[in-house]
């Protein structure tokens, strides 16, 4: 018998109010009333809507009732955790801190939780650590993915030499001052079309339809932090590298950036809703999940996916602009999310796969993984390593938080740096000082089981906000 498949516009349908009731109803439906017609379905569930307080007494439609009278609903929306945490691979366990350790200790133990692993990389953040990667079962957590959805790397390879990039090396620099805006406020005046705001998304999800104008002022600029867009020397070293490259060194134009306003609106939006409908333990509360039977965690879902597309587009332009004003060809482009959800099949069953700071490398998956200002990226090709979960580092990791780092690091000492390494910097500050970073090559050893380095980028022309 097939099973019930009810979704939240055919509750509205029925008249059941846009709030928290529609994804009680949903989960207690599927859950418990799974084997209903849609019409049989429907017509129980417009008998609790004209009468709720009938049905407050009833186990499962109970939920219901309390949910569309107004009051707390009492069961279903608190969890404990697991007693015994599940056992999950570490790599480079050496050099990762205490807190991000104990967040994933802590994330293993949800009930929804089926598998993780910590990248070499890992260090503490909000919820999920950096460097944490989790599989959960039909459900996603929007601190599992992050505040900036969909930040990822984009790398355009080009048509020219190491001899030519030192003869260019001042309009190169202009080009990334002319066709690159940073901040988290940046914007960019003109409205500029795009395919991406014909998505459905911007008309169905009335949260997404709001930020549709913001959205369009910020494609193709960048955040602040560590996000930048450089120009360095990429070396290939093998002949072997799905791009389509023969070995040597060629220009490379790097960034790294996410969905700006569009994905750390929708991030905290939502993960507000994940608390509220699902309650955790006081250490657990950034973990709160939402189900994907839910109206609530179907609607996110699609907003994450949308998020992370804009990210990408954000790059392009980016890209296309200083393409255009330094007139070389580009050879090859690469790019990777490493704050992601996605559908993947583990170990034979289908789960959420959360990414949090760290990079898909799925057998024969191309990424890039960055070091610093000073030190070396690398283009990888992933193993498919199943204790990783296909994952890998997303950079060398923070060892020093920003203002530990602005404390340590005076401007004098980063200014010799990037001198001795022929580093040209743009923006920044000590709070992305390499000082502030783990080493990379360090990083790149405790994954040498999960990914093959294709290429290396030695970063040459650096810019930041600031």
């Amino acid at each position: 018998m097939a099973k019930l498949k009810l979704q939240g516009k055919d509750l509205r349908k029925i008249g059941y109010p846009q709030n928290k009731a529609i994804g009680v109803a949903i989960q207690v439906m599927h859950q418990h009333y799974k084997h209903h017609s849609l019409e049989d379905a429907l017509v129980v569930l417009k008998e609790v809507l004209e009468n709720p307080e009938a049905f407050t007494e009833d186990e499962f439609l109970g939920k219901i009732a309390v949910a569309l009278i107004g009051k707390k609903i009492q069961d279903g929306l608190t969890f404990s955790l697991v007693d015994e945490a599940r056992e999950y691979a570490i790599y480079g366990e050496a050099h990762i801190d205490a807190g991000a350790r104990s967040q994933m200790d802590i994330a293993i133990r949800l009930p929804v939780s089926v598998a993780g692993a910590l990248m070499p990389d890992a260090h503490q953040g909000y919820g999920l650590p950096i460097g944490g990667v989790l599989a959960t079962e039909n459900a996603v957590i929007p601190y599992g993915v992050g505040v900036d959805i969909g930040c990822r790397m984009c790398m355009t390879v080009f048509d020219m030499s190491e001899e030519v990039f030192a003869r260019y090396a001042s309009p190169l620099k202009k080009a990334l001052l002319d066709n690159t805006n940073f901040g988290t406020g940046g914007e960019i005046k003109e409205r500029s079309e795009h395919a991406i705001f014909e998505r459905d998304e911007f008309k169905t999800i009335p949260l997404v339809r709001e930020l549709q104008n913001k959205a369009y002022r910020q494609l193709g600029t960048s955040g602040s932090g560590n996000h930048f867009v450089e120009f360095g020397l990429i070396e290939i070293l093998h002949a072997d590298n799905d791009m389509n490259l023969a070995p040597g060194k060629y220009v490379a134009l790097l960034s790294h950036s996410g969905s700006r306003g569009l994905g750390a609106t929708i991030a905290g939006h939502y993960t507000r809703l994940a608390m509220k409908l699902t309650q955790l333990p006081k250490e657990a509360k950034h973990l709160a999940w939402l189900s994907l039977d839910t109206q609530e965690g179907l609607e996110y879902w699609a907003a994450m996916n949308l998020a992370g597309d804009y990210a990408s587009a954000c790059h392009h332009r980016i890209h296309d602009r200083i393409a255009k004003a330094i007139g070389f060809e580009p050879l090859a482009r690469i790019e990777n999310h490493h704050n992601f959800a996605w559908k993947e099949i583990v170990d034979g069953r289908e789960l959420i796969v959360h990414r949090k700071g760290a990079t898909p490398a799925g057998k024969g998956v191309l990424g890039i993984i960055p070091g610093s200002m000073t030190a070396p990226g690398f283009v990888v090709r992933g193993k498919g390593e199943v204790a990783s979960i296909q994952s890998a580092s997303h950079g060398a990791g923070r060892q020093m938080s920003r203002t530990k780092a602005m404390q340590a690091v005076t401007a004098n000492a980063l200014k010799t740096m990037l001198k001795d390494h022929g580093v040209t910097l743009i923006g920044g500050g000590t709070d992305e000082a390499p000082q502030a970073y783990k080493d990379i090559h360090t990083v790149m050893r405790a994954q040498e089981d999960l990914v093959e380095v294709l290429g290396m980028f030695t970063p040459k022309i650096v810019r930041m906000d600031g």
